[in-house]
């Protein structure tokens, strides 16, 4: 009995309060077992199951810190490398400033759980929180998606049917299955937080079975998928060439050597030009250097252009040169890749269009450079491009991405609609030393052969370099980081276009839409059902309460 003459009910314990923040960040860190170099892909159903039972039945404040705290533990192992490229303070910036996009995601699951089939909204809900990681700010950062975990696992062939967002919904369903067949276990966390009453032992088998069975549906049904959709090495080929010009240095400081990766990209095609006359190796129609290959602007550099017309000459076909150009102005450069002739020179060219904000260009520069004397690096800005990335002059229409672009999904698929034939990612990846960085782009160009069904062709300045068939599957690879290497393979050409491709992002949007949908409805029938409610009754006063008073 209180001085108020009520007596207070006990506190009812919850189990779930003492791990709930252990298992969203073990979830984040499973997460990134998903992602090269670990590969792990499994894991990306576990880390969206651990998420989804942190968070069930808890409100939506609380389930964003959940999230936040999951997208924490996610992106600071994933993307250490960026620590490498601007030192661990943008680092951690970047990984707590991205997790905020988590903490959305982890206040909508809850929320959305309350409506029937509650996987799809849980896919759904996913996707949004990509939908908007990819976009803002300063054009988002896409690192990390469930689909670039899936590059090498049967789901990815669902990628050519809805691209990365039809991936990331079905994994996610997948992992919200795994998380079903947790909450409704006869002995889970569900059933010890008292959430069971009322409903028998056999419902809660049931609920277990249909969850484990949706886990296992969804790469059940993609390895079934491949096998229609395997285009195979069947039609018109090509023979390609990649130079891997290599570089010993680490870390920004790669380019106060910029004479010498031109003359090493130079040195390797000369000597593949000598191999193919001595028919050691196939005459390739295309050569491809990588993102960078050309740090001198040979355009204003005469022995720099020299260099390369005398590499294209020996090799006798058109070779795609990356290279930085100034301007315009004093101030800007531009990272573009240029498709050279041995006939008439310097052709068709690409400009990057989206520069890494903070790593190719400064936005809010005065504050950055506050935060981080590292930002004073970059010290001209790179200006963006425009276009569709597509490349014509050489034995095919070839769509050009460069280096992160492959993370984005219009700029990839663009090139691929206006008309390309072949895909070639060039890369510059020396300022990220041994760093799983160049592990996870190669898996994200993986994917995207897929999704376009184009042979996709990655060229590197110091690594992972590598050609990969339209099932995504790699064909060749560079052995070391940091050394030199010449790759040259026959590989197939397309010119239709997958459903996704045709598509382009009305998937991404129309899963977007139902998020959103979704939350509208449980808002709509939590304030129909409070309209209707009756007035709860008065609680009867215990007899010796009575007395008392």
């Amino acid at each position: 009995m209180t001085d108020t003459g009520r007596v207070r009910a006990p506190r009812e314990p919850d189990f779930r309060a003492r791990w709930a923040a252990l298992a969203a960040a073990g979830g984040g860190l499973v997460g990134v077992l998903a992602f090269p170099r670990f590969g792990f892909w499994p894991a990306a159903f576990v880390s969206v199951a651990l998420l989804s039972v942190a968070v069930s039945g808890r409100r939506s404040r609380t389930g964003a810190w959940l999230g936040y705290l999951y997208g924490v533990a996610f992106l600071l192992p994933l993307v250490h490398w960026t620590g490498v490229y601007v030192g661990p303070v943008p680092w951690v910036i970047l990984c707590v400033g991205f997790a905020a996009f988590f903490a959305v995601l982890g206040a909508v699951l809850p929320v959305l759980e309350r409506l029937p089939v509650p996987a799809v909204w849980a896919g759904a809900a996913w996707v949004l929180e990509e939908f908007l990681r990819d976009r803002i700010p300063f054009g988002g950062f896409p690192w990390g998606r469930l689909a670039f975990s899936q590059a090498e696992s049967p789901v990815r062939w669902f990628a050519a049917l809805g691209g990365a967002p039809l991936v990331t919904f079905l994994v996610a369903v997948g992992g919200a299955g795994l998380a079903l067949a947790v909450l409704r276990f006869p002995s889970g966390p569900a059933r010890i937080r008292g959430r069971e009453t009322g409903r028998g032992r056999g419902e809660a088998t049931r609920g277990v079975a249909a969850g484990i069975a949706l886990a296992l549906a969804v790469p059940l049904f993609g390895l079934l998928l491949g096998w229609p959709l395997d285009p195979g090495d069947g039609g018109p080929q090509q023979t390609i060439a990649v130079i891997q010009g290599g570089l010993p240095n680490v870390g920004l400081q790669y380019e106060d050597r910029a004479q010498q990766v031109l003359d090493n990209h130079v040195r390797q095609t000369v000597r593949l030009a000598a191999e193919v006359r001595a028919g050691t190796v196939p005459r390739p129609s295309l050569v491809l250097w990588p993102e960078d290959s050309s740090d001198v602007d040979p355009f204003h550099n005469r022995l720099a252009f020299a260099k390369i017309e005398r590499a294209v000459h020996a090799v006798g076909v058109p070779v795609l040169v990356g290279a930085i150009l100034d301007g315009p102005g004093p101030t800007h450069r531009r990272n573009v890749g240029i498709l050279w002739s041995p006939t008439t020179g310097p052709g068709a060219q690409y400009a990057k269009r989206h520069p890494v904000p903070f790593g190719e260009y400064v936005p809010l520069r005065g504050l950055a450079e506050w935060i981080s004397s590292d930002a004073k690096t970059v010290t001209r800005d790179m200006v963006g491009g425009h276009g569709n990335g597509l490349l014509r002059g050489g034995p095919v229409p070839i769509g050009d991405v460069i280096c992160f672009e492959v993370a984005y999904d219009h700029l990839v698929r663009s090139s691929v609609a206006a008309g390309a034939q072949l895909l070639v990612v060039q890369t510059n990846n020396a300022t990220f030393g041994h760093t799983a960085e160049t592990y996870q782009q190669l898996a994200m160009s993986q994917f995207r052969a897929v999704e376009t069904g184009r042979t996709v062709v990655q060229a590197a300045t110091t690594g992972l370099s590598a050609i990969i068939g339209p099932d995504g599957s790699v064909r060749a690879r560079s052995g070391q980081l940091y050394s030199s290497a010449i790759l040259v393979e026959s590989v197939p050409v397309r010119t239709g276009e997958t459903l996704a491709v045709r598509l382009g992002a009305w998937p991404e949007y129309l899963l977007t839409l139902v998020a959103l949908a979704g939350l509208v409805l449980v808002i709509v029938l939590d304030r129909r059902g409070r309209r209707t409610e009756p007035p709860a009754p008065a609680p009867e006063q215990p007899a010796e309460e009575m007395v008392s008073t």
